[in-house]
């Protein structure tokens, strides 16, 4: 399926908000994102209608309650990754980190280049969960 509300449709609305400026806690593209606001953005641009949380700061490492945010989002655990997954990965022992994967890379709100940027290849961090929409 490559359409609305694709694995697809998702990776494209991701890589159209690269550029876009990093705020933690940012919500809305014109003002800036941070990892979890790229996920929401992404989804929303793509046709899906995600709760996103709000009551996090930069260091979270709650897994758990990561997954209950996922279940909220509707965003289910798969196993193997494609084109459009969420995944959530470990940064440092206490950093937990949201990023969208892409065809060749994945996308991710960078907090140290403060912008939204596409990386190549695989995530060079601990994966810890895979969901998709």
């Amino acid at each position: 399926m490559s359409g609305p509300r694709s694995g697809a449709a998702i990776a494209a609305a991701a890589r159209a908000l690269v550029g876009v400026p990093f705020r933690l806690q940012g919500r809305d593209p014109a003002l800036g994102l941070d990892c979890v606001g790229l996920v929401g953005a992404a989804m929303r641009a793509a046709g899906y209608a995600p709760m996103m949380p709000g009551d996090y700061g930069l260091r979270f490492g709650d897994d758990r309650r990561a997954d209950d945010w996922a279940q909220a989002a509707g965003l289910r655990p798969v196993m193997a990754r494609a084109v459009g997954d969420m995944m959530l990965v470990r940064p440092g022992a206490l950093h937990r980190h949201l990023l969208i994967l892409v065809p060749g890379g994945f996308v991710h709100a960078h907090a140290g280049l403060r912008r939204v940027v596409e990386t190549p290849g695989a995530p060079p961090w601990p994966v810890l969960r895979i969901w998709r929409a």
